[in-house]
């Protein structure tokens, strides 16, 4: 019974999920335009991009705010990400609504950040996809990235 008491402990010591909740000062650089997206210039930098956390356990949201936000709803239909944290691994999702057109590809925009987090700071990437109708006019299977780093005071 203590074997089992002990690997318990264990097991749960060794799961720990980092806290992120709170607001990052991020800023992003622009990485290949795989999906040909109009003005994505390779390598411009946006600074300043404030993004809040929430969590619950290992559930996380992260709300774009500002006028990055305002371009997300636009583009997206909404600019908050939603996914989880697993340890100090992030893996957020943010599904577009708002219908896309170009020739007769007729699309929304996907995006998923996949991350880190550290001693209050959280980098990785930002992949954007395209869901479309398979149309020959379509980039098909594209990717746009972009690099992020952020932090928060600390907690």
């Amino acid at each position: 019974m203590k074997r089992l008491a002990l690997a318990l402990v264990l097991a749960a010591c060794g799961t720990d999920t980092a806290q992120i909740a709170g607001t990052y000062t991020t800023a992003l650089t622009n990485g290949a335009n795989g999906c040909n997206y109009a003005n994505w210039q390779v390598g411009n930098m946006t600074t300043g991009v404030s993004v809040q956390f929430t969590q619950s356990n290992t559930n996380v949201s992260a709300t774009v705010q500002g006028v990055p936000g305002g371009a997300l709803s636009l583009a997206f239909g909404n600019n908050v990400f939603t996914g989880s944290i697993d340890g100090t691994a992030l893996d957020l999702t943010l599904t577009g609504t708002v219908p896309q057109a170009t020739g007769n590809c007729a699309f929304t925009r996907n995006a998923e950040i996949i991350g880190t987090y550290a001693n209050n700071s959280i980098n990785g990437t930002i992949h954007y996809t395209n869901a479309d109708n398979k149309n020959s006019d379509c980039v098909e299977g594209c990717d746009s990235m972009q690099d992020f780093a952020g932090s928060r005071p600390p907690q």
